[in-house]
C-alpha cells in the first residue's frame, strides 16, 4: 500500500492469467499520483464469471478501478457489464491492442488465455543474458571480454540487480566493484571503453543504505561510516576517470530508470565511436 493523504483508492488487477502486465501498468499510474493513498488488490488466474462477480464483490462500497487483462471475448464482454452494473470504473487493457493489431494485420487474434510467447531467438538471447550476468558478478576479469555493458562502482550501488534486470532485457552485463585501495581487474582497462559505464551514489544515501544493511545483517560499521563512504567515492571516481567512462548517479532512480539511462549512455557512446573510425 502507498502512502498518501485521503481515503484509500483500491486498484484491482484482474487477469486470466498471473496478472503481471496490468500490475505494472497499475503500478506505473499510481506512481503519477503521489498525494493519494492506493491499495493493489490481484485477482489472478479467474476463469469463470463467478470469479468475475467475487471480485466486484471485493469492491463494494470502497472507492475502486478495476484493471484488467482478460483474453476470452466472453469473459471480457461480462467484466465490462459487471462492472457497470456495479458502478465502477474500469480498463480494459487489452481491448485496443487487440483491436488495432487485427484491423493491420487482417487476422483475429487466438484468444488463447495463458498463452505463451513462441521460445525465439529473443528468449535464448535473454536465457544466456540472465546466465552470463551471474557469472561475470563482482568482477570476474576473465568474463569481461565477453560482455556487452560493464558497470563500474561502489558496493550497494546496484550493480548486481542492474546486471540482472539488463540480463533480463537480453544484454550480457558485468560489473566490477570498486574496492579502496584495491586496483580493479586489469583485463577493465583492455576492453572497448565504449561498453563501460560507471555508477556513484550521494554519500549520504548509501550511508543510510549500508547502515540498514548491518542493521538487518551485521557487520563492520565502518562499511557504512560516512568518512569511509566519502573515501571510498573519492577512490571510485578516480578509477572512472582513468577508464574515461560516463558515469551515472544512481541516488535517485528506480533499476528500470537506470537501466533505460545506461543503455543510452552505451548506444550513444557506440555511436560516436563508429562515426569517428
Amino acid at each position: 500500500m502507498t502512502e498518501g493523504t485521503g481515503p484509500v483508492v483500491e486498484l484491482h488487477v484482474v487477469s486470466d492469467s498471473t496478472g503481471e502486465t496490468a500490475t505494472r501498468v497499475v503500478q506505473a499510474t499510481e506512481a503519477q499520483f503521489p498525494g493519494q493513498a492506493f491499495a493493489i488488490v490481484r485477482h489472478p488466474r479467474v476463469e469463470s464469471i463467478s470469479d468475475l462477480q467475487l471480485a466486484l464483490a471485493h469492491m463494494e462500497g470502497k472507492p475502486s478501478v478495476v484493471i484488467f487483462t482478460l483474453v476470452e471475448p466472453a469473459m471480457r464482454a461480462a467484466m465490462h457489464e459487471l462492472c457497470r452494473e456495479a458502478n465502477v470504473d474500469f480498463c480494459d487493457l487489452l481491448a485496443e491492442p487487440l483491436a488495432a493489431v487485427a484491423k493491420v494485420t487482417g487476422r483475429a487474434a487466438k484468444m488463447e488465455p495463458r498463452a505463451q510467447p513462441p521460445l525465439d531467438e529473443t528468449y535464448f538471447r535473454r536465457i544466456a543474458a540472465i546466465e552470463y550476468a551471474v557469472k561475470a558478478d563482482d568482477g570476474l576479469g576473465r568474463a569481461l571480454p565477453a560482455a556487452e555493458i560493464v558497470l563500474v562502482g561502489v558496493s550497494r550501488t546496484s550493480k548486481t540487480p542492474l546486471s540482472m534486470y539488463l540480463g533480463y532485457l537480453g544484454w550480457k552485463v558485468a560489473n566490477v566493484p570498486i574496492v579502496k585501495g584495491i586496483d580493479p581487474p586489469a583485463e577493465l582497462f583492455d576492453i572497448d571503453a565504449a561498453k563501460i559505464v560507471g555508477l556513484t551514489i550521494d554519500a549520504q544515501r548509501l550511508h543510510e543504505i549500508r547502515a540498514e544493511r548491518i542493521t538487518l545483517m551485521g557487520g563492520d560499521r565502518r562499511y557504512a561510516s560516512l568518512t569511509e563512504i566519502y573515501d571510498e567515492l573519492e577512490y571510485a571516481a578516480g578509477i572512472h576517470r582513468r577508464l574515461g567512462c560516463p558515469v551515472i548517479d544512481v541516488s535517485e532512480f528506480s533499476i528500470e530508470e537506470i537501466a533505460q539511462q545506461i543503455l543510452r549512455t552505451v548506444a550513444r557512446r557506440n555511436r560516436t565511436g563508429a562515426a569517428a573510425k
